[in-house]
């Protein structure tokens, strides 16, 4: 074989080879609009073509459910209440009002709801009850606790009394209600931390309800009671003779600096960590409607009484003597641990036995 005839066979064969190379490359086949279609090899070999993968669908928004109390520490969720009724919050919020923390509880516990608005102490317990399955969000309100006393120029007890500290209750009947809960321990520490011995200075008599206390003190006229709003409220409109003597929370402030405090805000841990940014946003559209609330006395009373948590005219007396917050964080932390602290070392069984640890407090 000559030269020449080996380099033509030479030439052929490459061709075949660039040729089998090109079929295993692209595919220049135009597509639908005109430009070449994309084609790879899968691992079966086949060649499959490139399509755009289909859009994620959007996450359901979450629904919180929330639990509340009949009272101050619902007033400042109003706003937040209307505004998911009227489909303008970023989340939805499933809220239900009860007439006592008892029935809010089981529902906690059960895992039926996802946040409630409890008393302080209730959330501690809850914190033991349920292995730290809770956390506290916020402080809701602060205290709501006054004493009121009578002052009818025709009493002994009149307007010329001045009640002037804590100590010029010294001699006097005090009626009140929630015996070994809150409002006796609150009471309990001011006056024995004003130098009042509760068995020799003062007669404290203890009735099942706030409404028997606004009674009493409706037909009394020379009567010294200890009430929470909205009841303040309701007591001195049926008897124009009463009068706030005494704020609690300024008299537990002036003893060591801290707060007295009556309402949180808790969420089950579970919820938590499995919907953190719903509870960001909750607690985003919380803070607005306690600004709102606190604001906006006139609007904001009137959907106190659209809600039917107590009646428009009484809200609107009441709102600014209950004291609604949204304390987070540290300032939140500190006033918790010195509140439990006080109760506990008053009846250890009425935080759960024992004052939680660092976890109970949620950080943000």
């Amino acid at each position: 074989m000559n030269f020449r005839k080996l380099l033509i066979i030479i030439l052929s064969s490459v061709l075949v080879v660039m040729s089998f190379t090109a079929c295993g490359g692209e595919n220049n086949t135009p597509s639908a609009d005109g430009e070449p279609a994309v084609v790879s090899n899968d691992s079966s070999g086949e060649n499959v073509a490139d399509v755009p993968e289909a859009d994620t669908p959007e996450a359901e928004p979450v629904s919180v459910r929330i639990a509340s109390l009949k009272g101050p520490t619902t007033m400042g969720m109003v706003k937040l209440m209307d505004d998911s009724d009227n489909g303008l919050t970023a989340a939805e919020y499933d809220v239900s009002i009860y007439g006592t923390a008892d029935e809010i509880v089981g529902l906690l516990v059960g895992g039926e709801i996802d946040c409630a608005n409890v008393p302080c102490n209730l959330a501690s317990v809850l914190y033991k009850k349920t292995e730290k399955g809770i956390k506290v969000l916020d402080i809701n309100t602060l205290g709501v606790l006054y004493i009121l006393a009578a002052s009818d120029p025709a009493s002994a007890l009149n307007a010329e009394e001045p009640f002037e500290t804590i100590a010029d209750l010294k001699g006097k009947t005090i009626y009140s209600t929630g015996k070994g809960t809150t409002p006796e321990y609150v009471l309990n520490y001011i006056l024995t931390s004003n130098g009042i011995d509760l068995a020799a200075d003062v007669n404290i008599e203890y009735l099942s309800e706030a409404t028997e206390v606004a009674a009493k003190m409706a037909e009394s006229t020379d009567a010294i009671a200890v009430l929470p709003q909205p009841y303040v409220t309701v007591a001195m409109n049926q008897n124009e003779n009463l009068r706030i003597v005494f704020d609690l929370t300024e008299e537990w402030q002036k003893i060591d600096g801290t707060q007295l405090v009556t309402g949180v805000t808790v969420v089950r841990s579970e919820f938590l960590e499995a919907h953190p940014e719903a509870v960001s946003q909750f607690m985003s559209d919380y803070a607005a409607s306690v600004e709102y609330v606190n604001s906006h006395n006139d609007e904001a009373a009137a959907l106190v009484g659209k809600y039917d948590i107590v009646a428009e005219g009484v809200a609107k007396k009441a709102l600014p003597y209950c004291n609604i917050v949204c304390l987070t964080g540290e300032d939140m932390q500190a006033s918790v641990s010195a509140y439990l602290n006080v109760l506990f070392n008053s009846d250890p069984s009425s935080v759960g036995g024992e004052l939680p640890d660092d976890s109970f407090y949620f950080k943000g």
